[in-house]
């Protein structure tokens, strides 16, 4: 049993990450800011259900208020962090890239200090497939270079990950950085593909279709990603004894920081996953075919060596079984 701080605890992985914890034993401190980005409803139904369990103690704060959160982590004292609150999207950081600076460096800074003065043993933290950028050369490694991002949402995960290993290298503290492939499934987000999609199908509505559908992503199930995150929370990294700095190693160090690829290993086309959410729903979309977005990678496809060889799991659930296991929840949460 371990004392946990969730950032995010009110979004689509934070929540089910919580349940995850809670479920086993742990006890979750939840921070969430709680802001409109998109449905508040949403997040407060998914805090209703974190509420109803003895070991949830829930905190309205914003990462970006230095003072509230070195006051939390002073009080707290916890074992470990896992920071998934930040400002999230690579479309909506075109038009509002302050948003993205405040919460994802500036909060991010605060999280780090926190950490550093209170004896966190272990700091997990979302990064994103977006990081890649430009890369071409597929699978996605995280040995590979990652210094071309293509979204301002890119760098600040990226920016994330370096400032992450400098504080394991100055101070010893034991981070890990996750970058998680296009997720999906039951409460997730409304400014996704799939809830976008069903939702504009269900109602008779023409769904916009980037790249005319040549789009490829590592769609993965919501339930991978937490077991992910809660087998690498439970293994703190250690430095890696063979990282040379005339050969350096993006994806290890010389200090104890650790970085994985979560995907499900299985790049599906975006027609094949329009298509498959049609035969879930039972009806065809009308659809809007419409060239590659600024920001937007064409394809993603992660390399989960490591996560299979460190902590023995690799995502595997079909999008056929995710998407039906969606559209049900879906149906029955919107009453449709």
């Amino acid at each position: 049993m371990a004392k946990i701080l969730v950032t995010g605890a009110a979004g689509f992985i934070g929540f089910h990450l919580s349940k995850r914890l809670l479920a086993r034993g742990d006890e979750v401190v939840g921070l969430d800011n709680l802001n409109d980005y998109y449905d508040v409803r949403l997040k407060h139904d998914r805090l209703k259900q974190l509420k109803g369990d003895a070991g949830f103690r829930f905190v309205e704060c914003s990462l970006e208020d230095a003072t509230a959160i070195e006051q939390l982590f002073s009080t707290e004292k916890f074992d470990r962090v896992v920071n998934l609150a930040a400002q999230a999207g690579v479309r909506y950081s075109l038009q509002n890239p302050q948003a993205y600076v405040s919460s994802n460096i500036v909060g991010f800074m605060n999280i780090l200090e926190g950490c550093r003065h209170n004896g966190v043993k272990h700091l997990v933290y979302a990064s994103s497939s977006s990081v890649y950028g430009a890369n071409t050369a597929m699978p996605f490694s995280i040995h590979h270079n990652v210094d071309h991002p293509v979204s301002l949402y890119a760098a600040t995960k990226k920016a994330n990950e370096l400032m992450a290993h400098t504080y394991s290298s100055l101070y010893g503290l034991p981070t890990t950085g996750l970058r998680f492939f296009t997720v999906y499934g039951p409460w997730g987000r409304p400014d996704m593909a799939l809830f976008l999609f069903t939702k504009a199908i269900v109602e008779g509505k023409t769904i916009d279709v980037f790249n005319n559908g040549k789009m490829r992503r590592d769609f993965t199930y919501i339930d991978d990603i937490v077991e992910g995150v809660m087998r690498v929370s439970d293994k703190t990294p250690v430095a890696n004894p063979a990282w040379s700095g005339d050969s350096p190693d993006p994806g290890t160090s010389y200090a104890p920081y650790r970085i994985y690829n979560i995907g499900n290993n299985n790049p599906v086309e975006l027609m094949h996953f329009i298509e498959t959410l049609e035969n879930s729903l039972g009806k065809k979309a009308t659809k809007n075919l419409l060239p590659l977005q600024a920001g937007d990678v064409p394809a993603t496809y992660a390399d989960v060596d490591d996560l299979m060889n460190d902590v023995g799991f690799k995502p595997a659930t079909s999008i056929e079984d995710g998407i039906s296991r969606f559209v049900k929840w879906y149906r029955e949460y919107y009453e449709c």
